[in-house]
């Protein structure tokens, strides 16, 4: 039969786990998911959140038998029992963290991956960059916006200039700049960054998207919005002292409504 240390532990397991599954899923701490990037990113968020919840609660439950179970009694004046090696529970606080640690380092490679992060950024002898390799997800990639969109002739171009410190944003349809980001609820974008100075980074917390803006070097970042309404730009990189009011807005409208806005800024025939 099995020890009842063993069945100690595996119960206790299988709580931790039931716990951090029911405290992943009912306790929301991400803000409104806007854009179909943001599932995968959830995804990877709930895993770890749900690994964090059952080290914590352990961790702390453990400590907390600790002080009361092994708390000096009246009338001790003695050392507690001096115990030396366990060899199987040395195995076990080696295995199971090393386990923790492979999964999770294999499973945000693979969401990394899937996000173009792996994409190498190859440079032919003339300078320019080699796209015949691109891979772009609906994340980072790298090249000209035609290169990325080639197979989505839908995909909206939009030019992202970062600068020490605004966004400006460039529509080649129309010849449009502006300072905020204009984009129809359900088409993929396009943006190509580039900063003029210094490190920037694009970062939309509703499209759990996040992209350094690199002088010299342009930066292809994908999404398609999912849901309509106003949503804040923050600059994510230190990049001068006021880099805290380095913000701005990404309005995502309704197709009419982005046409007619579109249209109003065009300052070509449309």
């Amino acid at each position: 039969m099995p020890k009842p240390s063993a069945i100690l532990t595996l119960t206790t397991s299988l709580i931790l786990g039931i716990a951090g599954v029911w405290v992943a899923y009912n306790v929301d701490m991400l803000p409104v998911s806007a854009s179909m990037n943001a599932p995968v990113y959830d995804e990877l968020y709930r895993v770890l959140f749900i690994i964090g919840v059952m080290l914590f609660i352990g961790m702390t439950a453990l400590v907390i038998y600790s002080l009361i179970q092994f708390r000096r009694r009246p009338g001790e004046t003695g050392d507690g029992i001096d115990l030396e090696g366990n060899i199987s529970l040395e195995i076990f606080w080696t295995a199971v963290p090393a386990i923790v640690v492979l999964f999770v380092g294999l499973y945000s490679y693979d969401i990394y991956d899937r996000m173009g992060g792996m994409q190498p950024l190859m440079h032919d002898h003339s300078g320019q960059m080699d796209n015949q390799a691109e891979r772009v997800w609906g994340g980072i990639g790298s090249g000209p916006i035609e290169s990325s969109s080639k197979n989505n002739s839908s995909s909206l171009p939009i030019e992202l200039t970062a600068m020490q410190f605004a966004f400006i944003f460039h529509y080649p349809k129309g010849d449009i700049i502006s300072g905020e980001l204009h984009v129809p609820v359900g088409r993929e974008v396009s943006l190509k960054m580039e900063s003029k100075d210094v490190i920037h980074a694009f970062w939309v917390p509703q499209f759990r998207l996040k992209q350094d803006v690199i002088p010299g070097q342009p930066t292809i970042l994908n999404f398609t919005p999912t849901k309509a309404g106003n949503f804040p730009i923050v600059c994510a990189e230190l990049c001068g002292p006021y880099h805290g009011g380095m913000r701005s807005n990404v309005i995502v409208d309704e197709q009419e409504d982005f046409d007619t806005w579109l249209k109003e800024n065009s300052k070509e025939s449309i």
